[in-house]
Parts: structure tokens; sequence; C-alpha cells
């Protein structure tokens, strides 16, 4: 294979699903539908949440945030993807993998980070109910959205800009977007500090936010137990499940792709892997958040009498 220096080198091209060519038209249809699934459970979350001022709450602003960040995640990958399996474009632009890659990093750790926040939210909620109005009111939880965010975007950031100051030897990139390993191997030297950067930015965006929820519900598990009743039990632990198991999903994912040891000839593994994350997951967390989470069915009950019984 020719060698590109980084000043020839003006786009890459995806190698993706190369092994499934002859099912490539298939799983176009299934990622389409996957797609629109994803795009109509979060839509549906965020049309509820404005809607129903039953769910103007501080637990709620913090869920429409994150739809709307899962749904802008989402959009930055599956698009591309699907255009690179109809054969439309199987090409980017470094400026355009740059940019896809900043965003991707971006709404990713932006999605942990919220995570670990809406953690808190039912922490203080569970653990402090007679002072959850005070500490969680709408400026804070204004600040917290805000920093979550910008911390998101900066260290993506730094992470795409360290990437892109390398030299690539080669165009060609084993994956269906431009993410941090795929493009790391294309580089002409070993990126030893790029490595060192990104397993501190996982540390930050991942296992940071895992910790601080770890013990979080350790605490309110400990105060749930305390609950006399049976039923009041049930009842406040069910306020937190579907947050519990979004954590559960979402962190799992992502400490496999990113803490997964680097191994050879594992393209195909690690495209499936990057699959479930990107295309599964986000599916997966709008369909707890609206199925498994009571307070949203009641308000979309509500929405349905208002509509056919004004």
């Amino acid at each position: 294979m020719k060698r590109v220096s980084h000043t020839e080198l003006r786009e890459f091209v995806f190698q993706s699903f190369s092994s499934f060519q002859e099912h490539q038209l298939i799983l176009f249809v299934v990622f389409l539908t996957l797609y629109i699934l994803t795009l109509a459970g979060n839509i549906i979350i965020l049309a509820i949440i404005y809607v129903d001022h039953h769910l103007h709450m501080p637990m709620y602003f913090f869920l429409s945030v994150l739809s709307n960040s899962e749904t802008f995640y989402s959009l930055i990958i599956i698009p591309c993807m699907l255009s690179s399996l109809v054969g439309l474009s199987q090409s980017i632009s470094l400026e355009g993998c740059g940019t896809q890659l900043f965003f991707f990093l971006s709404f990713a750790i932006t999605n942990c980070l919220l995570l670990a926040v809406m953690g808190y939210d039912h922490y203080v909620a569970i653990c402090n109910p007679l002072g959850y109005s005070v500490i969680t009111n709408w400026k804070v939880c204004a600040i917290l959205a805000s920093s979550v965010c910008a911390t998101g975007f900066l260290l993506s950031l730094v992470q795409t800009v360290a990437i892109f100051r390398l030299p690539f030897c080669s165009p060609l990139i084993e994956h269906f977007f431009c993410d941090i390993w795929p493009l790391l191997d294309l580089a002409c030297a070993t990126p030893v500090t790029n490595d060192i950067l990104t397993l501190i930015i996982s540390l930050l965006a991942i296992t940071g936010p895992a910790t601080f929820l770890f013990k979080s519900y350790v605490l309110v598990i400990s105060i749930i137990l305390k609950i006399a009743s049976a039923g009041g039990q049930k009842k406040t632990f069910a306020t937190c499940a579907s947050h519990l198991t979004v954590v559960i999903i979402h962190y799992g994912g992502a400490s496999i792709v990113y803490f997964k040891p680097k191994l050879e000839n594992t393209k195909d593994q690690d495209q499936l892997i990057s699959v479930t994350h990107t295309v599964i997951i986000p599916l997966l967390n709008s369909v707890v958040y609206s199925l498994r989470n009571k307070e949203v069915q009641d308000a979309l009950q509500r929405v349905q009498g208002r509509k056919f019984f004004p």
C-alpha cells in the first residue's frame, strides 16, 4: 500500500462492513429502521416533557437534555453509515472527518456526564427530599447542564486536535465513521501520547462518573432498605429504576469500546461492538425511558386523553 503523508492526504475512505458486502442492503434496512425508531423515541420523550406540566421538574429537564444529545449523537454517525452502505459515499474529507470526530466525542462525553448528573438528582430526591427543591433549583439545573455540555465539547476538542496533529500514512479507515482507535491505527508513528490522552479522557468521561453513580446508588439503596413498607420500597426504587437500567447499558457499552485491549484481526468484532454502542444503545435508552418510566407513560396517557377528549 502506498504511504500517504499528512500533508498530501485530503480525504479518508471508509472500509465499513467490507466483509458483509452481499448483506449490505439488509444492513441498510435494519439500521435505517433502528435509526427511525431512535429518533421517534427521543422526539416523543421531548414532546411529552414539553407538553405535560407534571414533568416540568429537574429530573425530566435533564432527561430532555439527554434526549437532545442522543438525537445529535445518532445524527453524526448513522446517516453517514447508511449512505456508505448503499454506495452513495464511502469517503470523507480530512476536515469532515475531524468535524465528525469532534461532535461524536462531544455528545458521547456529554451523555456520560449527563447520566451522572441525573444520578445526583435521584440521590438528592431520595436521600434529602426536604432540601430537594432548594438544592436542585432551576438555576442549579441550568448550571449543571451547561457545565456538562461545555466539559464534553472541551474534552472532545483536546482529543480531536491531538489526533489530527498526527501524520497519517493511509487514507483507508477500517470502520464506518471517524472514531479514535481507527484513526490512531493510521498514524505513521506510534502515538503513545495520544494513547495516554485517550485513556485519561476515558477515565474522566466513563470511569469517574460510573464510580460516582455506584457510590450514589449504594447510598440510595441503603435509604430504600430502611423504608418500613414493601410498597414504599418498591415505589421509591421505581423512581430510579429506568435511570439505573440506562446507566448499566450505557457505561457497559462505552467501557467495552474504549477499554477493550487492541488485538490483531478483530476489525469485524470492533465494528459490531461500535454498532451496538452507536445504533442499538441509543434506541434502548429511549425505549427504557418511555416504556419503563411510569411517569412518562402516565403523561403520554394524559396527552392522548386531552387530544381525544378535550
